[in-house]
């Protein structure tokens, strides 16, 4: 897959930042489908300071997998800040990362709405026993600019944010 260079200068930045600090991170995507995770393990070595990646597409998965509770789901919705949180503490939970990204937002076209347009996007970063950092970002575009705006955002965040 060829990625536009800021994707891809991200994704290397970030695997710089992992192998050099010696870390692992997981990933919990959901309206991104797994483009997150795909970007990283196309760079040879990703083994090193990539432990894995859950989908979770579906509510029910974001519950079984990750192990968030499906009434905080119905109280705040799939794209909340509440899930992301929530999304990025399972990744961790449920692996050896050190560090967790979580994406869940809406993509579109379709399943917009007033307080939720298509284009909001919650982004999770955090390090293992600390708390998430939320991020709440709208994007503009279709649903495939949407997803790369997302990847690249968080793929953008670990780094910026560890350093603080």
């Amino acid at each position: 897959m060829h990625l536009p260079l800021d994707i891809s200068n991200a994704a290397q930045n970030l695997a710089q930042f992992l192998s050099l600090s010696h870390s692992k991170l997981a990933t919990a995507e959901s309206c991104t489908g797994g483009g997150l995770a795909q970007t990283l393990t196309d760079i040879a070595g990703c083994s090193a300071w990539f432990d894995r990646g859950f989908i979770t597409y579906s509510n029910l998965s974001k519950t079984e997998m990750l192990g968030i509770d499906a009434e905080i789901i119905q109280q705040y919705g799939a794209v909340s800040y509440e899930v992301a949180s929530l999304m990025s503490a399972g990744a961790l939970q449920h692996s050896h990362a050190d560090y967790a990204i979580a994406i869940t937002g809406i993509a579109g076209p379709t399943g917009g709405s007033d307080e939720k347009p298509v284009g909001t996007v919650y982004i999770a970063v955090q390090k293992q026993h600390s708390e998430a950092i939320i991020h709440l970002e709208h994007f503009n575009g279709d649903r495939t600019e949407i997803r790369a705006q997302a990847i690249l955002k968080a793929l953008q965040l670990i780094p910026s944010n560890d350093s603080k």
